[in-house]
């Protein structure tokens, strides 16, 4: 019995229609700069009449190339990945490529497993966040000659092209913006900073600045949670059990300085009176709330699509554009104010280190 044939449009009816070679149809659709106008337009009013959709397959086995970048995130439930996905896919776009996602619930092994999966499928290049990979997966990275960007950590390890931000400075500026607010009793609302490299540098931008100002970070003024409302309103009620209680909160993430204002409104702990909070990312909602959130901006549109700058630019054989660090700003809202009159000034002889 001979198999039924398929219904589906295959580019020789696209060039019948058309009244051109098969081969004008496909430089029309890999590369139509190069076809003239007219030619083109009546090529894409027959694709457009026929429903015809070029095979992948097919272009992959001429070009060796699917057309498609890989990406790794810790989590789509966050707000500022999500932009960091609608920017990427839509600079690939432009440059007639397709994006592929997957996450890792901030787990190295995890991510490694993802990015062998993405390349299984032929991802073309890769795009990672921070830079905390296993040794094992760049390992394997730099032998397949894979072009990959690094996004959201700055400076660049040796060997890595980076695309990022200082997370260590950006949060000793909030340190110091609120040490001139005479904030002594400082504690820190941290992301899980464990196979977290910008956890980890935020952390340490905090603890550093403290302590060049003779301040120290006792265990009891820094807890580390997930980046989730819940987890930080938990998070907030351990802090505010320390003897003194903090006059200021800085938060790893505005999702975990969203979570500290609301608990800190279930308490009755008046923001910014007794307590200023700041958080990192600016997130659309920060603006919004009451009080509104003092927080370091990330230019995330502008850093994702300098991202997806980079790997096109490999994949097309050139020279990327030089790997930049990103300017983050502090953006001071309604969340902080002067440290209360009892305790300002107050605070480095009982905690300073020893």
């Amino acid at each position: 019995m001979a198999a039924a044939k398929s219904s589906l449009p295959t580019i020789a009816d696209v060039a019948r229609l058309a009244r051109v070679s098969t081969a004008t149809v496909s430089r029309v659709v890999n590369a139509p700069d190069g076809v003239r106008p007219e030619l083109r337009a009546r090529v894409d009013r027959a694709i457009a009449r026929l429903g015809y959709v070029p095979h992948a397959g097919a272009r992959t086995l001429k070009s060796r190339r699917t057309g498609t970048i890989g990406a790794i995130f810790p989590t789509v439930d966050n707000a500022i990945f999500a932009r960091a996905i609608d920017a990427l896919q839509r600079r690939l776009a432009e440059g007639q490529h397709q994006l592929l996602i997957a996450t890792n619930d901030y787990s190295p092994a995890t991510e490694e497993s993802q990015a062998l999966n993405l390349l299984a499928r032929g991802a073309d290049a890769l795009v990672l966040c921070g830079t905390g990979q296993t040794p094992s997966l760049l390992a394997r990275l730099q032998a397949r000659g894979m072009p990959v960007v690094h996004v959201m950590s700055w400076p660049p390890p040796p060997g890595m092209a980076c695309i990022g931000y200082d997370n260590a400075r950006a949060m000793q500026q909030v340190v110091r913006y609120l040490l001139d607010l005479g904030h002594r009793h400082v504690a820190m609302l941290a992301g899980i900073t464990r196979d977290n490299d910008r956890a980890s540098a935020r952390m340490a931008g905090v603890r550093d600045a403290l302590a060049a100002a003779g301040i120290a970070l006792p265990p009891a003024r820094q807890v580390e949670r997930r980046y989730d409302i819940a987890a930080a309103r938990d998070g907030l009620r351990h802090l505010m059990q320390a003897t003194p209680r903090p006059t200021a909160v800085v938060c790893g993430n505005d999702v975990l300085a969203f979570g500290a204002l609301l608990e800190a409104q279930r308490l009755g702990i008046s923001v910014p009176r007794d307590l200023s909070i700041v958080g990192f990312d600016d997130l659309d909602l920060a603006s919004q709330l009451q009080p509104a959130l003092t927080t370091v901006h990330v230019p995330a549109e502008a850093m994702w699509r300098r991202a997806a700058d980079h790997v096109l630019a490999l994949l097309r054989g050139e020279e990327p554009p030089p790997v930049t660090e990103i300017e983050v700003a502090l953006v001071v809202r309604e969340s902080t104010g002067p440290a209360p009159r009892a305790l300002r000034g107050r605070g480095r002889s009982d905690t300073s280190p020893r």
